[in-house]
């Protein structure tokens, strides 16, 4: 039985967010616009023809409103009783995809059924986020119990892996985003510290690797991570432990690496020192949590342990398993190279792209890198430099105050959700709007890896476009209904 909570609203329209959809519709108007500024070139006479990736982009956009409007006429109750099997149907798919015999540029993603081809994983998102919004709102539930941690990334874990497995690397990370609803849902701050940490040791250590101290056989970049690492654990004794306990271990760890130092005038690696440091500073933490019987020290211990562990298997994976495309890439991100011609191509002609925008752009279907084909992969991964090159500075930042807007709007709605279910489902839509943002428009300015996903609403194609759209008028029908009450 359902009624009313708020007699003033009579139908599901007049609950909607419009504010929503306002900004969803302006996205996909400026987002034809770049796709067709970035697929146009000179001579065309119609950029509404089938024929062109301008004109089937309004097919695209087309069906995803109609797409929309479907999914908000079906009940708010359908995706909560059916989060488990939409899941794990797209599971199987992704698993089938695996082994489809049609590779497009190295990748298996793709599904090809006549003229129309699908990228399952696009679908994934938005059945991995039900399924976590179904397991997280559970009665019982919290996500500071291992057990229910673990069955939450276990419902990640397994779309990622198919994805992996069809070589779409990109697309498999977009998964990580939803760690940042993990921490808006009770996960450990530690957990979110931890990520970053890990990231930090990665770029220091590989961007110095070749660095090396006042002529000595010690690489900056090892001996800066061994040092970070002990910084990093006894910041997290400070925090979860014993202040006291943490200026000691401060005090001890900084007398040992000045002592150290004067040891660079010989031909001998200080990183053994500060690794026999590392290690008598996880036995002493280990000791401290077998005597307070406190099991915070345990973990930093194993926090310590792990950082280790993590940085020398990203050097060996780096250097010995990494395809040396891969390698590549990673280099040119971190400055090792330039390689304007080869990885770091894409990235450079997209920033030439943007620069030549300048404040105002060149106006619409006036770029030159763009008709020129000097980018690749313009009207999808990099379709952002069009958007820099036409509309210049102000378009560019238009856009993204558009996304910032979105963003704002997904938290606004997610935190007003009555149920958990919505709330888990909103940030989760929030999460993988962000990481997309960020990750495409960081790539296209050299900030980011090249990872090779779309900017929401924005690159070509109908998979990912469907894909957005469902995520997102999902959530809006959830929210629809936050004001009944079901009894």
């Amino acid at each position: 039985m359902v009624r009313q909570a708020d007699k003033r609203q009579t139908s599901i329209w007049r609950s909607i967010d419009w504010w929503t959809i306002l900004i969803y519709i302006a996205l996909l108007v400026f987002g034809w616009i770049s796709v067709c500024g970035a697929s146009y070139s000179y001579g065309e006479t119609d950029i509404f023809s089938l024929d062109t990736r301008s004109g089937m982009q309004i097919v695209w956009i087309g069906t995803s409103i109609v797409l929309g409007f479907v999914i908000l006429m079906l009940d708010d109750r359908f995706y909560d009783t059916f989060s488990y099997i939409i899941y794990a149907l797209l599971l199987l798919l992704l698993f089938v995809t695996i082994f489809n015999p049609h590779s497009i540029k190295g990748s298996r993603s793709w599904l090809v059924l006549g003229p129309l081809r699908v990228q399952p994983a696009e679908f994934a998102k938005f059945a991995t986020a039900l399924a976590l919004s179904k397991l997280m709102s559970t009665y019982g539930y919290t996500i500071q119990q291992w057990k229910n941690f673990g069955a939450a990334l276990l419902l990640i874990v397994m779309p990622m892996l198919c994805i992996v497995l069809q070589r779409e690397t990109g697309s498999a990370l977009v998964y990580l985003s939803f760690f940042l609803m993990f921490y808006r849902e009770g996960m450990p701050g530690s957990i979110l510290f931890t990520g970053v940490a890990l990231v930090v040791y990665f770029v220091v250590g590989i961007r110095f690797a070749e660095v090396y101290m006042a002529g000595s056989p010690t690489s900056v970049g090892k001996f800066s991570v061994m040092l970070l690492i002990q910084l990093f654990s006894i910041g997290m004794v400070w925090v979860y432990c014993n202040q006291r306990t943490a200026w000691r271990l401060l005090l001890y760890c900084l007398a040992v690496t000045l002592v150290a130092l004067p040891l660079l005038k010989v031909p001998f690696d200080i990183v053994y020192i500060q690794l026999v440091m590392t290690a008598v500073l996880i036995g002493y933490l280990v000791w401290e949590g077998l005597g307070s019987r406190l099991r915070a020290y345990f973990f930093i211990a194993l926090f310590a342990l792990g950082s280790v562990g993590f940085f020398y298997g990203a050097d060996f994976i780096m250097n010995n398993v990494m395809e040396p495309h891969q390698r590549s890439r990673i280099n040119v991100l971190l400055g090792l190279d330039e390689d304007l011609r080869g990885a770091g191509y894409n990235v450079h002609q997209s920033e030439i792209a943007i620069g030549s925008g300048g404040l105002e752009g060149k106006g619409f279907l006036n770029g030159t890198q763009t008709k020129l084909k000097f980018v690749p992969e313009q009207d999808t991964d990099f379709i952002f430099c069009t958007v820099g090159e036409e509309e210049g500075f102000l378009g560019s930042a238009g856009v993204l105050l558009l996304f910032l807007a979105l963003i704002l709007r997904l938290i606004h709605l997610s935190e007003r959700q009555p149920f958990r279910f919505g709330r888990v489902y909103g940030y989760c839509v929030l999460s993988i709007f962000l990481f997309h943002v960020f990750i495409n428009v960081g790539m296209v300015l050299g900030l980011t890896p090249v990872i090779g996903i779309p900017l929401p609403f924005f690159s070509y194609g109908g998979s990912s476009l469907w894909g957005f759209t469902i995520l997102l008028f999902i959530f809006l029908r959830l929210d629809a209904s936050r004001n009944l009450i079901r009894s």
